[in-house]
């Protein structure tokens, strides 16, 4: 039964995120439109062992999923606050937590989709030259490395109205994309940038995504991801606990 509704809960938020043109275009189409953009300049240039165009599958894909997973899920916690839906959720039979958990798992599907349009993107271009086990992997890794990211989104949809949270998480997610040099290499940006992208767990999303492709150890890059969940899981719940007083 539970599974049942929960899958209710899913596919409802799936139509919402869907119906939204606004949240379709900035997370889904104009990250798909900049990595074409880039990947036709300069995706096939070699670099190291793993190829421009390859490279950026991993560093435009986390700008991608982060676009998804840090907007959708904030955006309609606030509308549903302001509509007092999550109000009424909170004394019908769908316990509150069961919707919650279905924002978060609808973004998937989205990250997964564009993903795979910029896969397909890299491979019109002559630019992927990579494996389908090391391209899996790449998708699991940001795909289960956004969710703090979408946690973060809840915290600041329980306590801001729609306009404003969406407002506030594309002022968090565009610095954030260029200091972590998912648009640019940080190679070919200023030195601090390269210095405050180590503080930055975007920046270790995407470095944790490039190690699937180099074959590197990445264990700091996923503790740093690993702690940014812990600690985001907490804020969405002080925030959460926060908007119900």
């Amino acid at each position: 039964m539970n599974a049942r509704i929960f899958g209710v809960e899913v596919a409802d938020e799936l139509r919402a995120i869907f119906r939204e043109p606004t949240a379709l275009f900035f997370s889904i189409v104009m990250p798909v439109g900049f990595f074409a953009l880039f990947v036709s300049l300069y995706g096939r240039i070699p670099a190291g062992p793993v190829p421009v165009g390859t490279g950026m599958l991993a560093t435009f894909g986390a700008f991608a999923v982060l676009s998804v997973s840090l907007t959708n899920p904030g955006i309609t916690v606030a509308g549903d606050r302001e509509r007092g839906w999550l109000r009424a959720k909170r004394v019908s039979a769908v316990p509150i937590g069961v919707t919650l958990a279905a924002k978060l798992v609808a973004v998937l599907p989205y990250s997964a989709g564009v993903l795979l349009a910029m896969a397909a993107t890299a491979a019109l271009t002559g630019s992927l030259n990579v494996s389908v086990v090391e391209l899996l992997r790449v998708f699991a890794v940001l795909i289960l490395g956004a969710l703090p990211f979408a946690l973060l989104g809840l915290a600041v949809g329980f306590q801001a109205g729609p306009n404003a949270t969406a407002a506030i998480l594309n002022a968090i997610l565009f610095p954030s994309a260029v200091l972590s040099g998912l648009w640019m290499p940080l190679e070919i940006l200023p030195a601090f940038f390269g210095h405050i992208a180590q503080f930055l767990p975007t920046y270790h999303l995407a470095q944790l995504a490039i190690a699937q492709l180099a074959g590197e150890g990445a264990a700091v890059h996923a503790l740093v991801v690993l702690c940014s969940t812990a600690a985001t899981a907490v804020l969405a719940a002080m925030s959460y606990r926060h908007a119900r007083s």
